[in-house]
């Protein structure tokens, strides 16, 4: 018996993956996944710190509301992973508080 997943379900057929870097390390990803959903496929599952306690954060709410998971990509501060696409060879970086340069 063949296992029901969504890609299954919807005869989804993605392209060949790719690596993007976050924090200096090859993480695998997938044509049209999300830099949270390829952090999260790989065990990441916190990327930035708040900026007054330094509390570690993650995806919340998944869909670009609350801005809890916000990261650095090729150099621009603040983007919500969880509605941001990853793309081959993209650099991402965890973000310290607002991301802003000192």
């Amino acid at each position: 018996m063949s296992r029901r997943t969504p890609a299954r379900l919807a005869r989804a057929a993605p392209g060949p993956g790719f690596t993007f870097t976050f924090d200096g390390r090859a993480v695998p990803a997938h044509p049209g996944q999300s830099v949270a959903a390829a952090l999260w496929a790989a065990g990441v599952l916190s990327w930035r710190t708040t900026r007054v306690e330094g509390a570690p954060r993650g995806v919340f709410c998944g869909i670009g509301v609350c801005f809890d998971c916000l990261v650095t990509v090729n150099g621009h501060a603040g983007r919500r992973a969880c509605v941001t696409p990853v793309g081959p060879g993209d650099v991402v970086n965890p973000q310290v508080g607002t991301g802003e340069l000192p």
